[in-house]
């Protein structure tokens, strides 16, 4: 189960961060071009934040799961001072939810907001910001936080 789950979570980030860069990039053009919130642009702003939600889910399965988690949250005064456990068991996923909240509440924002300009510019700047912290808190290859492979298989 670990093994399946830890594939999907990875795997499935590759989706997250295109749909969320299409998005951006929709948000972005439509803001400075001033020009009408359609289709495309609700559907790339639905399908980013339903499919963060689903990577959220299975990273909170995943979460439950590891082996470096449950040898965090058992021995949590060791494991502090241990920078990759430390990573997976506290700061990936406070970021993590926290950049889920960025999304879920630029997603309703956006929703709710008549104005097409605002429509635009909210979504670009929610989205964005949550992107730059998803970026920053996954475990690259190159990250010197932990690293993990780009494409496990």
């Amino acid at each position: 189960m670990y093994q399946v789950l830890l594939f999907t979570h990875s795997w499935l980030r590759w989706l997250v961060l295109l749909a969320l860069l299409f998005a951006i990039y929709r948000a972005w053009f439509g803001w400075k071009s001033g020009g009408k919130f359609g289709v495309v642009d609700e559907r790339a702003r639905y399908v980013a934040m339903r499919l963060v939600h689903l990577q959220f889910l299975l990273g909170l399965l995943l979460y439950g799961f590891s082996p470096i988690t449950r040898h965090f949250l058992t021995n949590f005064s060791t494991a502090v001072h241990m920078r990759e456990v430390r990573f997976f068991g506290m700061e990936h996923v406070a970021v993590m939810v926290v950049s889920v909240v960025l999304i879920t509440v630029g997603a309703k924002q956006v929703k709710r907001e008549e104005d097409q300009k605002k429509k635009f510019r909210k979504m670009a700047i929610w989205y964005g910001i949550a992107t730059l912290l998803i970026l920053s808190s996954i475990p690259w290859s190159f990250s010197p936080l932990t690293s993990r492979p780009l494409f496990r298989s």
